[in-house]
């Protein structure tokens, strides 16, 4: 099979297609022939060694979909011939820039009839990321107010629409030219997070009980002053190692609490992928947005727009 691989880390030059054998999947896992993957800032962090993956060469990746080509042996939710998406890939286990991954069955759920293998790659790890922090660790709840921040970005156009299902009032930030998208996408409020008064519009538009940042070196001292009594943030990401609070006293006046969030740390991907697919099933509940496609040869292409172009939505690989 054909497959993206670095050898060495460093930058989008290390990648390169190889010809390698196909994989045989063990007695729990699933050998799936990948319609689509997806490309995900973190599948850049393995390739330049900022986070360590498996022993080298490795194929880079977090998640796919496409069709079940065998199973092994103890494996019961899936058969050969079912589609299927996954993610939890590419750190430990090998990526799925490839014809074929090998995955465990935890790792995946069945594919909704109707939804295409290329809108399961999208969804899946930013689905499950959206999943854990305003689900699972902010237990967000009918009629409170969300925040997102960054809402056109591949996390943030799902959790917009995660919470909107969720029955959640939903305020993001994102820049004008996806204001319309975002709207469509069940964003109650939009707003240019380059305004000046953007703390003064957020909470005019209704303090958030939940809010999901991307980036809490630069917004955490902002999610505090915005944030209802009681509200929940949920961390995913940072380009600096540290973040603080600027005002302590407000915090703990507040009672807020901070939620530091890992895709990887989800106890059982296959039990949120089932979600995110009952979603996904209804096109009004949850519909990723796939902005551009790739093929193998374009990987190094994908990993550098991930990180420097402007999009809403998701970069998909089609194989």
């Amino acid at each position: 099979m054909r497959a993206v691989r670095f050898h060495e880390y460093g930058g989008t030059d290390v990648l390169r297609v190889d010809d390698i054998e196909r994989p045989t999947p063990g007695p729990e896992e699933v050998l799936l022939e990948v319609e689509a993957a997806a490309v995900n800032p973190v599948d850049t962090y393995f390739r330049s060694g900022d986070y360590e993956p498996g022993e080298l060469p490795w194929i880079p990746g977090s998640d796919c979909a496409g069709t079940v080509a065998a199973t092994g042996e103890r494996v019961a939710t899936v058969t050969e011939g079912d589609r299927a998406f996954a993610t939890g890939l590419g750190n430990w286990l090998q990526g799925t820039c490839a014809e074929y991954v090998t995955v465990p069955e935890s790792h995946l759920a069945r594919l909704p009839d109707g939804v295409s293998a290329e809108a399961g790659a999208a969804v899946a790890l930013v689905g499950v990321t959206a999943w854990q922090t305003l689900v699972d660790a902010c237990s967000l709840e009918p009629a409170e107010r969300a925040l997102v921040h960054g809402g056109s970005g591949g996390v943030g156009h799902v959790a917009v629409q995660l919470a909107a299902a969720n029955g959640a009032q939903v305020t993001t930030t994102a820049s004008p030219a996806y204001h319309n998208q975002l709207a469509d996408l069940g964003a109650d409020d939009v707003f240019d997070y380059s305004r000046d008064d953007l703390a003064d519009a957020v909470v005019e538009a209704g303090a958030p009980d939940v809010i999901l940042d991307h980036r809490l070196d630069d917004y955490l001292a902002f999610d505090a002053e915005v944030a209802a009594q009681g509200a929940r943030i949920a961390a995913i990401g940072n380009t600096d190692l540290a973040a603080t609070f600027e005002n302590v006293p407000r915090c703990r006046a507040k009672a807020l609490s901070v939620h530091h969030v890992s895709m990887f740390n989800t106890p059982e991907f296959g039990a949120v992928l089932s979600r995110l697919a009952t979603l996904m099933a209804d096109d009004d509940d949850l519909t990723p947005v796939v902005a551009r496609r790739y093929d193998l040869d374009d990987v190094p292409a994908a990993h550098d727009d991930v990180l420097n172009d402007s999009f809403l939505g998701k970069l998909v690989v089609t194989p």
